[in-house]
């Protein structure tokens, strides 16, 4: 069997509104999809609106929000060493892998809602019948992205950080959206779980979690369907 490919797509923004306070992606969003494809065997490719080193939310580096999988993360060099170097996302071609999965963080909601080249990417990826993942507020890429006129997350079902989770973390008046919001605008199937539970929910192609704890469960939801496929 083919080594199975997956691009991981990652903010490049870095400040938090007009607060003075940085942003990023979230580590334990990354981290978790990061080993769950690992450890299934993925050969996992990197990318990044402006390439490099993609910025750290500090806030997701404090005790509080460390995981097994941040841990892993911290001794492993190799890991680092990839994301210090990540692929810029307007040479990424969506024919030289299986699927996409998109970390959040606050940072996506800047960069990658509007980004030209990530909604034609995940266009592509959809027309190939490639699967595409996001988790937490990174499923704000998905937003723009149209198939056959219409937006991808009309009547599909998604999910994202909750406008009370935002309320819980008090950026409500920080960020550009909510994105709760915007993906009810869009006619989505919303969907969500209490507030930081775990919780994933997939519909044909798109597979998305809604918060940190989300983050493994989305990812193995992404290793079952390319599995199968």
């Amino acid at each position: 069997m083919t080594q199975k490919k997956v691009l991981m797509v990652l903010t490049s923004h870095s400040e938090l509104g007009n607060t003075g306070n940085k942003t990023g992606f979230w580590v334990e969003e990354f981290a978790a999809p990061y080993y769950v494809f690992l450890d299934a065997g993925f050969e996992i490719t990197l990318a990044s609106p402006a390439g490099g080193q993609p910025p750290i939310d500090p806030s997701s580096e404090l005790e509080g929000f460390q995981t097994t999988d941040t841990q892993r993360f911290d001794d492993d060099s190799q890991a680092k060493m990839a994301l210090a170097n990540t692929n810029v996302l307007a040479d990424i071609d969506a024919s030289d892998y299986d699927a996409v999965f998109y970390p959040g963080g606050h940072g996506p909601l800047w960069d990658l809602t509007d980004n030209a080249d990530s909604i034609k990417l995940i266009a592509q990826f959809i027309a190939q019948n490639k699967p595409v993942a996001a988790v937490c507020h990174a499923t704000a890429a998905l937003l723009n992205v149209k198939q056959d006129d219409q937006y991808l997350v009309k009547g599909k079902a998604v999910t994202g950080f909750t406008n009370s989770e935002e309320d819980a973390v008090q950026l409500t008046d920080v960020v550009p959206f909510l994105l709760e919001d915007e993906l009810l605008k869009r006619d989505a199937d919303y969907q969500k779980a209490a507030d930081w539970h775990a919780f994933s929910v997939q519909d044909g192609l798109v597979i998305t979690g809604q918060n940190p704890a989300s983050s493994s469960l989305t990812a193995q939801k992404l290793v079952a369907q390319i599995t199968e496929s």
